[in-house]
């Protein structure tokens, strides 16, 4: 098992394939025909938007909580290690982990027939369940545009990806904090919608 645990693809096949074991266990369990049954293919779209939530949120608090707080109690000479490695590695996850939430949600949306009834806040067919799913797909939308489109792009600059002068550097690395807090200052009240629709309606 240690040899499984300590080489993360080998951690993630493994995950998989304990995955379809379930899978194929539920399939005993349940009427489901897997290959046509739209609840079965509606649950999984919402698995896998779920997933691609936890990476995209959960690498969004780790910048919050963990990395920009207490990048000042890094040593000058250890600070390369977090902005040349570590960082890049992270923002790679973190926006596919966003475009994979909006895919898969919409996706979701979609096959569950409340798109454009979200999209416009229950006005369409005032359904307060889709009043609370349209808020939290707005402010996801919000929040994945600050991913690809302000955050990224700064802190391709920042981390010194793209070439920048010192003082655009700055600059943007703060313009990256300012609109990853606006993210995560919009994760609770997103969360609480997405949560509330589902749970309350």
């Amino acid at each position: 098992m240690a040899g499984i645990l300590t080489n993360l693809k080998s951690t993630v096949i493994a995950g998989i394939v304990l995955l379809v074991i379930m899978v194929l266990a539920l399939s005993g369990l349940t009427d489901y025909s897997f290959a046509v049954d739209h609840g079965y293919a509606t649950f999984f779209m919402r698995f896998l938007h779920v997933l691609c939530g936890v990476m995209w949120i959960g690498l969004l608090w780790y910048f919050n909580f963990v990395q920009i707080p207490n990048m000042p109690n890094i040593p000058d000479e250890q600070k390369p290690a977090i902005g040349k490695v570590i960082a890049p590695a992270a923002l790679f996850w973190f926006r596919w982990g966003a475009m994979g939430t909006i895919i898969f949600g919409l996706l979701l949306a979609y096959m569950s027939g409340y798109l454009m009834s979200a999209i416009t806040l229950g006005m369409q067919d005032g359904v307060p369940k889709h009043t609370f799913i349209g808020i939290g797909m707005w402010m996801g939308v919000i929040m994945w545009f600050n991913v690809w489109f302000v955050i990224w792009p700064n802190q391709q600059r920042a981390l010194g990806i793209v070439e920048a002068e010192a003082d655009v550097k700055a600059a943007s690395a703060r313009t990256a904090m300012l609109f990853s807090r606006t993210n995560t200052l919009l994760s609770f009240p997103m969360l609480f919608s997405m949560i509330a629709a589902q749970n309350l309606f």
